[in-house]
């Protein structure tokens, strides 16, 4: 799929390379090309529909299950889910988790992968009429924040 829209995006710059004549147009294809190089990016990065709804589904619950089993399994810690990547075959979802309230967060993470079928398994009893086949979940740390808030304390 994005072989193609590359093909259209050579094209169209070869295009508006020969078409162009005076400094005008070359200003004007300078903002076209910048859009159509946007528009490139974007529907090569593309999510089908299925995989969005997938994504917001796990997200959703899978932030209900952390609140309801963070008091028995982890150790009472805070942890968000805060983005969700699912594969095109639908197998895999790459979970982004925010860890607050620990001490440690690269344990907490080993932790949670440890806790990970139990994880699945309470996730897949709640999404049991949406998902014929519930996706492997991979954790990682989300350390977004943290960038933020050390670009933050930078500028001050």
């Amino acid at each position: 799929l994005c072989k193609k829209y590359l093909a259209i995006y050579v094209k169209r710059l070869v295009w508006n390379a020969d078409n162009e004549s005076n400094a005008d147009n070359e200003s004007n294809a300078d903002n076209e090309s910048n859009a159509d190089n946007a528009n490139f990016l974007y529907l090569c990065n593309m999510e089908s529909t299925r995989q969005q709804k997938i994504s917001r589904l796990i997200q959703k619950d899978l932030g209900i299950i952390f609140q309801q089993e963070s008091r028995n399994l982890f150790e009472g810690a805070l942890i968000t889910v805060t983005k969700v990547q699912v594969s095109k075959d639908l197998a895999i979802a790459k979970v982004h988790l925010s860890l607050f309230i620990t001490t440690d967060k690269q344990v907490l993470l080993e932790k949670i992968r440890h806790h990970g079928r139990e994880v699945r398994h309470h996730l897949a009893l709640r999404v049991h009429n949406q998902l014929r086949v519930m996706p492997e979940l991979q954790f990682f740390l989300d350390d977004s924040l943290d960038y933020i808030e050390n670009i933050d304390n930078l500028l001050k």
